[in-house]
């Protein structure tokens, strides 16, 4: 697999290698050693999640203050634009993002670590989004900060229907208002 760094550290985009002819591809999609020597971390990944959503649905900017969770993201069918947020108050990149396209055609993952909100906006008609995480769902701890916070500025990709969010999402906080990690 290849790896990238992005602007911020932690952050990193994983490229498989694909083999693929005439009749299809295969790619191996997850390996613990390659990704470990990748991102250059032990991790335990303990719950694999599918989500399926159309176009213009944007979920996030979702994270857990506690049982953080680092999440390892890829698209199979479509597309999306996939954001990673540094929530770690204590960062020199406090506040910032980093976003790429994500689809079944580029085959890149993303690899969020732990102290980092996450969101993601569909381009494409629709989209299946796979993420594996190294720490259970605990609704209890879960928050949201606001996709559209001036602060911290994402530049959204325009699309030709509206954004569609959960109430949960509609209720997303500023960021000068959530609670971050120290």
């Amino acid at each position: 697999m290849k790896v990238t760094p992005t602007a911020i550290d932690g952050v990193v985009i994983i490229e498989p290698k694909v083999f693929g002819d005439a009749r299809g591809f295969f790619f191996e999609s997850f390996n613990q050693r390659s990704f470990e020597e990748g991102v250059g971390g032990r991790f335990e990944f303990v719950q694999d999640n599918h989500s399926r959503s159309s176009k213009g649905v944007l979920r996030g900017i979702h994270y857990q203050v506690r049982q953080p969770q680092g999440k390892l993201v890829r698209v199979v069918r479509g597309s999306v634009f996939d954001v990673a947020v540094d929530l770690r108050r204590s960062s020199p990149t406090f506040g910032r993002w980093v976003g790429l396209e994500l689809s079944e055609e580029n085959q890149r993952q993303l690899w969020v670590p732990a102290g980092f909100g996450h969101a993601f906006l569909v381009l494409s008609d629709s989209a299946d989004f796979l993420y594996k995480t190294t720490d259970y769902y605990a609704p209890a701890h879960e928050r949201c900060i606001a996709w559209d916070d001036p602060t911290i500025g994402i530049d959204w990709p325009t699309l030709d229907v509206p954004v569609q969010l959960s109430a949960k999402d509609k209720a997303g906080l500023p960021l000068e208002d959530a609670e971050v990690f120290e």
